[in-house]
C-alpha cells in the first residue's frame, strides 16, 4: 500500500518505531483537503498539505497505530496522480475532527468515514508527486 502521511509518520524514526520496514516513496502534495492542529493533525476540506509517500503492506499496523477501529482515524482512498499511474490510488488518514478537538467541517449526512469520501468522491481531491 502507498500511504500518503502529512504527520507524525514523516519522520523516519517515528515511522521505524511503528512499523518493521520503512520506505519512502518520495515527497507529495494532496490537493483538495489541508492539515489543521487539533489534539493530533487532521485534514480539512480545501487547500492543500504537503507530505511524504510511505510505501507499505502493515496495513493493519498502520490502522492500529491511527486508531482506526476507535473511530479516530478512517482510511480513505485518494486518486493518485502519478507519470506510470501505479497504483491508481493512495491511502490516507483523516482524524474525526469532534474526537480530536480539531477546526474542520465535513458536510453532509451519516457517519464521519462516508461524509469524507463523499468529498474525496464529489471533489478535485488528488496526490501528486513533489509540490504542486
Amino acid at each position: 500500500m502507498l500511504c500518503f502521511v502529512y504527520g507524525t509518520l514523516t519522520d523516519p524514526e517515528v515511522a521505524e518505531r511503528v512499523l518493521d520496514s520503512v520506505s519512502y516513496r518520495g515527497r507529495a502534495t494532496l490537493v483538495g483537503l489541508h492539515r489543521v492542529e487539533g489534539s493530533y493533525p487532521t485534514l480539512a476540506p480545501g487547500g492543500e498539505v504537503t507530505g511524504r509517500l510511505l510505501d507499505t503492506d502493515e496495513v493493519a499496523t498502520l490502522d492500529r497505530y491511527e486508531g482506526v477501529a476507535d473511530a479516530l482515524y478512517v482510511r480513505v482512498s485518494i486518486p493518485f496522480e502519478s507519470p506510470d499511474t501505479s497504483p491508481a490510488t493512495v491511502e490516507t488518514y483523516v482524524g474525526d475532527p469532534d474526537r480530536l478537538d480539531a477546526p474542520a467541517e465535513w458536510s453532509g449526512d451519516g457517519p464521519f468515514e462516508r461524509r469524507v469520501a463523499a468529498y474525496v468522491r464529489d471533489h478535485d481531491v488528488r496526490v501528486c508527486l513533489g509540490r504542486v
